[in-house]
């Protein structure tokens, strides 16, 4: 009995703590003293209470612009935001305290974190990737200026990371040509992907398939451009197999060359 009074006890007095609470912040946000406004928003980020942090602080932010404590509004603001994962907004504020403050204490930060908040935006490989390439000319830019930084390491890994989704985003667009049957764009695809990107991991693979695509393609051909195209799938072959012998897709390779020859035999015949 005893103990569940003490426990009655400490849950009404937690209730009135928060109440109290509430009550204080609902008192700043309705005052006009603004550097208590700033003191107690600096407070509740510290806290981890982004929320009440970013509403003071906007509150705020117009009032301090032009004194010397701006740009710390400023960097507060926009950090309120980075710890809602409001990306969007966050990277507004650093690119504004950037552009703004030149001479502020917290640019480098606020130049680095902004494209952090590119990266923390750029989506998975099948979407749009311009928040992808807006990170890396940002992470890019950042070393250029701050080569020294203890940042550097981790921008390039993140630049390799981002690299890396870019390439197989445009691995996947021109495969889907070829997925979807659409041969002759799926061999232009493919070959562009290679062109852009000739270091990339999927090498092996859009070879391949720039040989299959060319092949097939062949195969559908009308009778006036079957013998140049099946002559082509012959050149991609014998390029496929000079740069990957040892390849996986051998086997399905040299029967499509011994198929190819077959058909350029056939054709020759009956022309």
């Amino acid at each position: 009995m005893l103990k569940m009074r003490v426990y009655r006890v400490g849950i009404f007095l937690l209730f009135m703590l928060m109440i109290a609470g509430c009550g204080e912040y609902e008192k700043i946000l309705k005052s006009r003293d603004y550097p208590v406004k700033f003191d107690m928003a600096i407070d509740y980020y510290d806290d981890g209470e982004f929320v009440k942090a970013a509403t003071l602080l906007d509150q705020v932010a117009n009032i301090y612009r032009g004194t010397t404590k701006a740009d710390t509004v400023k960097y507060y603001q926009a950090m309120s935001y980075y710890g809602q994962r409001d990306y969007l907004l966050a990277g507004h504020y650093f690119n504004e305290l950037a552009t703004t403050y030149g001479n502020s204490n917290y640019l480098e930060e606020s130049e680095f974190m902004e494209a952090y908040c590119y990266y923390k935006m750029s989506p998975r490989p099948s979407l749009d990737q311009t928040s992808t390439y807006k990170a890396i000319g940002a992470f890019k830019m950042y070393m250029m200026k701050y080569p020294a930084s203890e940042h550097i390491p981790e921008s390039k890994e993140i630049i390799a990371e981002l690299n890396d989704k870019i390439v197989e985003k445009s691995y996947n667009s021109a495969k889907l040509y070829y997925d979807l049957g659409y041969y002759k764009s799926a061999v232009l695809a493919l070959r562009n992907s290679l062109s852009e990107y000739p270091e990339t991991q999927y090498r092996e693979e859009l070879l391949y398939l720039i040989l299959k695509s060319t092949y097939l393609l062949a195969e559908n051909s009308v009778e006036s451009k079957k013998k140049e195209r099946l002559q082509s799938t012959t050149d991609e072959y014998l390029s496929f197999r000079s740069e990957f012998p040892e390849s996986k897709y051998m086997k399905e390779a040299d029967k499509i060359f011994n198929d190819t020859k077959k058909d350029l035999e056939l054709y020759t015949t009956n022309n």
